[in-house]
């Protein structure tokens, strides 16, 4: 069978032995919305669990609103214009409104990626400025979170009389869902907040996974940090497998979030019966598939539905290279995972990044790794703690070798967009 995998900007059409495959994962059916701009106003008018945002901003005379980086492909310029007509309409100068890319420990945004992101016209217009993690002097200090997590959080979204989050709600490895809270924490926390947040405590909870928000401490301390920052209003939005709006949520930061989590679980939900041997996966294109750091996600997300000695085959176009460079040294200071694992569990290691290298120890003691790449070498994959193949079909070849003519193979070409599980999950 032929299946397109999500793979740069161009995917990837890769061949697939028919009497293996048992099932391809993938997005119900959803229709995507034919007005997206009149339904973005019309949330607007008629938020979730909170007055309209023009009401909000009436007599204010500063807003602050929090956009993703290049990573999250968010249609910002469909949101914000009419959020930016709605501020300017309540009397919010547009001269004292700031679009914030909310990057976390990313690294800063190109003046590229911006025009990318929010569109010529309000790139030229408004002032679109990035954070920074690393400038500890540009964060306010606002105590402990109830797990102990230190709370510094950007000035210029604290300061502003009006503050606005934008985003995208998925699965997300560690919090269960991106968009709310996320855009606040980590996206314009410290290091020093992040550090804590995504350290071992958190991270090596069961239930700090793709899907879990009940029980999740890594949702449970984001949200009530984002709450202490406050956030008068949210826009998030849900997409389809082709990136098409399928639904606005706007109004309160948490109500406004359930309501799009209810409906996004029920859209990219995909069950399997019982674990197959192998997985193969992608890093579900550009941008999220840029960097090997940002494609874990993928082999993250097949986790749940590979057996347990099984493999997970991973493409990703990775044309940015494998990620920072403090995550690069991760792979330089440590032998092996297990070497790494035991460090990060100790009081007196961090490391920038250590947290995405964390979540692939975790796909690595269930499964092998096999990725294939055309942006970097076969050597410097080697040198990841997985291991390389020229394609995915010669990738499948080695896993039937090795597991037997009838292994069997589930395939998510969206890669981790799908949130897989099995069906006693």
């Amino acid at each position: 069978m032929r299946v397109r995998l999500e793979y740069g900007r161009d995917g990837l059409e890769v061949d697939l032995p028919d009497d293996n495959v048992v099932r391809t994962l993938a997005y119900k059916d959803a229709t995507p919305l034919v007005r997206p701009d009149a339904e973005v106003a019309r949330v607007l008018a008629h938020p979730t669990g909170s007055p309209p945002l023009e009401i909000l901003a009436r007599h204010k005379r500063s807003a602050c609103i929090l956009i993703c980086d290049i990573t999250r492909p968010v249609p910002n310029e469909q949101i914000l214009r009419p959020v930016l007509a709605q501020l300017a309409a309540a009397g919010v100068p547009p001269a004292n409104t700031t679009l914030l890319v909310a990057t976390g420990i990313h690294r800063g945004s190109t003046a590229d990626e911006i025009v990318e992101m929010v569109g010529s016209e309000i790139a030229g217009n408004y002032r679109v400025e990035v954070h920074d993690g690393l400038d500890l002097a540009a964060h306010a200090y606002l105590g402990e979170s109830p797990r102990g997590v230190p709370i510094w959080i950007d000035k210029r979204f604290l300061e502003a009389e009006v503050k606005i989050a934008v985003g995208l709600i998925e699965p997300h490895l560690m919090a269960g869902f991106s968009g709310g809270r996320k855009l606040i924490c980590p996206g314009i926390a410290a290091l020093e907040t992040v550090k804590v947040w995504h350290g071992p405590r958190f991270l090596e909870h069961p239930s700090a996974d793709y899907g879990v928000l009940t029980g999740n401490p890594v949702h449970e301390e984001n949200t009530w940090i984002a709450r202490r920052a406050g956030c008068d209003f949210i826009v998030n939005v849900v997409i389809d497998a082709e990136r098409r709006p399928l639904k606005f949520v706007a109004g309160d930061m948490v109500d406004a979030f359930e309501e799009g989590v209810e409906f996004v679980r029920d859209v990219v939900t995909d069950r399997l019966p019982r674990p197959v041997d192998i997985v193969v996966t992608c890093g579900a294109g550009y941008p999220l598939d840029t960097t090997f750091y940002q494609s874990v996600k993928g082999m993250r997300g097949a986790m749940s539905i590979v057996k347990q000695g099984g493999a997970v085959i991973l493409a990703a176009s990775m044309t940015e290279g494998i990620g920072s460079q403090p995550f690069q040294q991760l792979f330089h200071e440590h032998e092996n995972l297990d070497a790494f694992v035991e460090k990060i569990l100790g009081d007196d290691y961090f490391a920038i990044d250590q947290w995405q290298l964390e979540e692939m120890a975790k796909v690595r003691r269930k499964a092998k790794v096999l990725v294939v790449t055309d942006g970097l070498p076969t050597d410097t994959i080697d040198g990841l703690f997985v291991e390389s193949a020229a394609s995915v079909e010669a990738a499948v070849a080695k896993c039937l070798d090795e597991f037997g003519e009838d292994a069997e193979i589930a395939v998510i070409p969206k890669g981790p967009y799908v949130l897989a599980q099995l069906e006693s999950s």
